[in-house]
């Protein structure tokens, strides 16, 4: 599902929203919940699942070119953890398959 998708869901599910006011919508959440997580804030949608920072400590990598180390900084990374109920939903509804989506 894209963001695109969402606003026309949201528009359709819900008739007195225009286009524009959906958009507007799914925009000011997700400005909220990015403006939220830059400010170190955990996110947590009940039913749905947590948003939070997590911290990936500075390491070594190489230049796949070069071969050369080459030294990465820290960096803070969101993370998703989903809930339970979005698990369940999710395991509910898909087959369970050996393979990898996508492979």
């Amino acid at each position: 599902m894209t963001r695109s998708d969402l606003v026309n869901q949201l528009a359709e599910r819900f008739g007195q929203l225009t286009q524009r006011d959906s958009e507007f919508a799914v925009k000011t959440m997700l400005d909220a919940m990015s403006d939220a997580l830059g400010r170190g804030h955990r996110i947590e949608i009940r039913g749905f699942g947590s948003f939070s920072i997590n911290r990936r400590p500075p390491r070594l990598g190489r230049n796949p070119r070069s071969g050369e180390k080459v030294m990465i900084p820290e960096k803070l990374v969101p993370h998703f953890k989903p809930g339970k109920a979005l698990r369940e939903s999710v395991d509910k509804n898909l087959p369970a398959s050996n393979e990898a989506p996508g492979l």
